[in-house]
């Protein structure tokens, strides 16, 4: 009985080394998966931004171009919200709570990009 015993406790012990030997293994495989995508992520997102800039160029260069003059950084983020806005149904009555202008000021700021029609639903509005 108490070799009986003894073989057991044995082989309990082999199979708790085996057993954490294989989650070494497990861990190391699961590490080199993460850091693959991790760098595929990165390249991703590297070439995006690669991409951003290009066109960021290419509408500076067009811009240039054409002769339209480029706006301030400041002017042209306030261009970009209100646009961003309309483009998400917000009413120019919205649009001109939130940003603090006139009504008429978001109608010539939103003209060279889009027809406005006066049947705008009036939505998310504050």
């Amino acid at each position: 009985m108490g070799l009986a015993l003894t073989i057991l406790f044995g082989f309990a012990m082999l199979l708790l080394i085996f057993s954490f030997v294989r989650m070494k293994q497990l861990a190391k495989k699961e590490k080199k998966e993460i850091d693959l995508v991790s760098i595929q992520l990165m390249e991703e997102i590297n070439r995006l931004g690669n991409q951003v800039r290009n066109l960021e160029l290419d509408a500076e260069i067009f811009a240039k171009e054409v002769g339209i003059q480029t706006t301030s950084s400041s002017k042209r983020v306030v261009i970009r919200e209100v646009l961003d806005m309309y483009k998400r149904g917000y009413s120019l009555e919205g649009i001109s709570a939130q940003k603090d202008l006139s009504i008429n000021e978001i109608q010539q700021l939103l003209s060279p990009y889009v027809a406005l029609d006066g049947r705008r639903k009036v939505a998310n509005e504050s």
